[in-house]
């Protein structure tokens, strides 16, 4: 099994879309373990320690590749992630048409 199809694998057991949040991953993480872990989950014991199991190594395996990735800190990259407020000041800045009207008089 290669690299992605191992991440992919984990992150559909996690329960994540093709993007998340580090909150939203150990969000999940932390609802899975609270519904399976063998001291909470009244059904199948057997069952219950597999899915434990697996999730913890899901959530190693996704916590190991996000603490490799390596972020870009270029001006192009963080203009991606412009909120829809940032963009507007970025793209139109104190121009008095398009501006924000916050221009100090």
């Amino acid at each position: 099994m290669n690299k992605y199809q191992e991440i992919t694998e984990a992150r559909k057991l996690l329960k994540l879309s093709e993007t998340a949040s580090m909150t939203m991953i150990k969000s999940r993480y932390r609802e899975l373990l609270e519904k399976w872990h063998p001291d909470k989950c009244s059904g199948n014991m057997e069952l219950s320690n597999e899915m434990t199991r697996k999730i913890i190594s899901s959530y190693k395996i996704i916590m190991d590749y996000c603490l490799q990735y390596q972020y870009s800190f270029s001006k192009e990259e963080i203009k991606n992630h412009l909120s829809p407020e940032e963009w507007w000041f970025d793209r139109f800045g104190e121009d008095p048409l398009w501006g924000n009207g916050m221009k100090p008089k």
